[in-house]
């Protein structure tokens, strides 16, 4: 059993395996602390498992989701975020992923959702389930605002009420300032905002950035 594990905090990493290890007794690790390193190791090496922090610095974690998926489309990912079902997971399952839990989650509850993968499925939790349900019982249209966004602009929506400036942004992405200008008047236009400072207290009163 080879498994990559992506996310840029050792400690977690350590946690990680001193967990997996447990469960595969024989298994070898590989490591990578942001997302160029993680599509890197990912592509590299004949992985049969992948954990995936979509929050790393770099590209994006749903970019790097979403080439893994491109290019090797039968290997595992189980996104670990430390963000709630509610802001990600949708858009994470639409990007490829093969489960999403939150760094929160127990490790009893880590080890189902590896184990359940890895027979070929999908795992789902409890609340995430109740989100999908409830979602599928409303009117169409009925989401919220950042729901409309695309993954470009939802992450560039992120680096925004995080405090980057044009050029942190372009430079993180690999973007021109004045791509990453014309994308921030599209974000502002579809969620019916005027200003950096609006954006910025909605992203952080919905809990999309820390």
């Amino acid at each position: 059993m080879r498994i990559l594990l992506a996310d840029d905090h050792a400690m977690l990493r350590a946690g990680l395996k001193l967990m997996l290890a447990e469960l595969f007794k024989d298994a070898e690790f590989g490591e990578a602390e942001d997302c160029r390193q993680a599509l890197e190791a990912a592509l590299k090496h004949p992985w049969d498992f992948v954990i995936l922090d979509i929050s790393m610095p770099g590209r994006g974690g749903l970019d790097v989701l979403k080439a893994i998926r491109a290019q090797r489309p039968k290997l595992p990912v189980l996104v670990l975020s430390m963000y709630a079902e509610q802001q990600f997971a949708v858009r994470a399952f639409q990007a490829g992923a093969s489960g999403y839990l939150t760094k929160a989650s127990a490790a009893a509850e880590l080890l189902r959702a590896v184990n359940r993968i890895l027979t070929g499925g999908r795992y789902v939790s409890t609340v995430l389930a109740e989100q999908l349900a409830a979602e599928l019982g409303s009117p169409a249209g009925d989401g919220r605002p950042h729901e409309r966004l695309s993954d470009r602009e939802f992450e560039i929506l992120r680096r925004i009420a995080s405090g980057r400036t044009v050029k942190e942004i372009a430079d993180e992405l690999a973007l021109s300032g004045n791509t990453i200008s014309t994308y921030r008047a599209r974000i502002l236009e579809k969620m019916n905002l005027r200003t950096n400072a609006e954006l910025t207290h909605y992203a952080i009163s919905n809990r999309l950035v820390e």
